[in-house]
């Protein structure tokens, strides 16, 4: 994995504004690089959704073509196996993130109703919860005084403050059938390259499978690592770790049970 770091360590440029500083991915603290970052507007992330996807689809997929060679059934019954779990379970993966995320974008809507019904009908306890919220954050005196009639001169911004001190949410922005696609586009992407040297008859199949899927998970952990801001190495450790453990019990039950056919 060493080579993956140094290659990164010698991109010229940052990777979707992001700097490879001791082993992780983190902002950079030039100051025009803050004010261009503090002055975009904010926009919602479906690379969770792809991270979750692509990983579930390499995962879930190599599982199949890992039990079915312990079985030492025949190719025909890995890509029968591998299409039908690639379009089932990619879709169930996609309507879960779906409903996940149409569920989260409903609560913040139903809260925030009630929070601007709140402040139309007890607009006096709702500032005194504004002076509390902003003395937590350590505000005092005329500071805080000054701050809260600043918040509560704007109803937008008041409800924005609320939303965020009293029920720890903020506007994601998030569509829900974006969200479905980028988990279904992932798993697809990456379900499909274990089944790859199957679909093309490739000598050794198996083998070529393993080393595709090994790639794979390379560039999920990497993903993960640019997203989360995580150390590169752990995250593609862990990648490699978890699918590398899925695949060797799903080949463990199929050749356990091979016996049985």
């Amino acid at each position: 994995m060493l080579w993956v770091t140094r290659l990164i360590r010698r991109f010229p440029r940052p990777l979707f504004g992001r700097h490879y500083v001791d082993g992780r991915f983190e902002h950079s603290h030039h100051p025009s690089a803050v004010k261009a970052r503090l002055a975009a507007p904010l926009r919602p992330s479906y690379a969770a959704d792809s991270i979750y996807g692509g990983f579930d689809g390499t995962v879930t997929t190599f599982a199949i073509v890992a039990g079915v060679a312990g079985a030492s059934l025949p190719t025909s019954v890995t890509l029968i196996l591998g299409l039908a779990n690639v379009l089932a379970d990619g879709f169930s993966m996609a309507s879960g993130a779906y409903l996940s995320a149409k569920a989260d974008a409903d609560r913040y809507a139903e809260l925030r109703r009630i929070e601007e019904r709140h402040l139309a009908q007890h607009p006096d306890g709702e500032r005194l919860e504004v002076h509390e919220i902003l003395a937590h954050m350590g505000l005092s005196g005329d500071a805080l005084a000054s701050a809260t009639r600043s918040i509560t001169a704007d109803d937008r911004r008041w409800v924005d403050l609320m939303m965020l001190g009293e029920y720890g949410l903020a506007e994601s922005g998030r569509d829900p059938w974006r969200a479905a696609i980028a988990t279904f586009g992932a798993f697809l992407a990456f379900g499909m390259v274990p089944l790859a040297p199957y679909v093309v008859a490739a000598p050794s199949p198996f083998l070529a499978a393993t080393i595709l899927t090994a790639i794979a998970f390379l560039g999920v952990g990497a993903l993960k690592a640019l997203h989360a801001g995580r150390p590169l190495v752990r995250s593609v450790g862990e990648s490699l770790a978890i699918g590398s453990g899925a695949a060797g019990l799903a080949w463990l039950v199929g050749w356990l049970l091979s016996g049985f056919g």
